[in-house]
């Protein structure tokens, strides 16, 4: 007997229900950490060009779902690789994986990842993911992209709630302000590094 397919929503609600590590939940009225609505996809450089460019490849929008560009993703990534306990190694490698995504668009393509066509993004992103350090990215970039799907806006991703919406997911209550954000919590020396994958 056959097993069904799951669609994209079930398969990130399965995610949601049994992940216990995401931060708590918020209103939408609440302030949220990180740059101006504005202003976090206007005038980027590298490496946030490349890496808004993978995240919207690995999580793009569709007729019923958003993407990474809708959650806000970008600040999301930015806010936490600028968090007091994420891995100084980690956030390096993973700026650095935009010069190697670079490289080798440039070397199979002739051109920087973000002027290639979607198939062509795709064969590069193949190619990473086929060495053990280009899986550990990928990987890592698609682990925030799901944080950023799903915690509370005031973390800079959610926004508007887009992903509990899609999900149809309640939150809690009661929900951070940006003072209480996880690693504002305690004292600095009680913070610990985080590091999501290890080298």
């Amino acid at each position: 007997m056959k097993t069904p397919l799951i669609n994209r929503r079930q398969f990130i609600q399965i995610l949601a229900v049994t992940s216990t590590g995401w931060p708590l939940l918020t209103n939408a009225e609440k302030l949220t950490l990180g740059q101006d609505t504005e202003k976090v996809y206007k005038n980027l450089s590298d490496p946030w060009l490349s890496l808004a460019e993978v995240q919207e490849h690995l999580f793009p929008a569709d007729d019923n779902s958003p993407g990474a560009r809708d959650i806000y993703a970008l600040r999301f990534l930015r806010n936490m690789l600028d968090a007091p306990d994420t891995d100084a190694e980690e956030k390096d490698f993973i700026i650095q994986g935009v010069g190697w995504l670079n490289d080798l668009s440039v070397k199979n393509h002739k051109d920087s990842f973000i002027k290639l066509s979607s198939d062509n993004k795709e064969k590069v992103l193949r190619q990473i993911e086929s060495s053990r350090a280009g899986s550990r990215w990928l990987s890592l970039m698609m682990g925030y992209l799901l944080e950023a799907l799903l915690s509370d806006p005031v973390y800079g991703g959610n926004k508007e709630s887009k992903g509990w919406l899609w999900l149809e997911h309640i939150p809690g209550f009661p929900t951070p302000t940006t003072e209480q954000v996880y690693f504002k919590l305690g004292t600095e020396s009680n913070v610990n590094t985080r590091r999501r994958t290890k080298a």
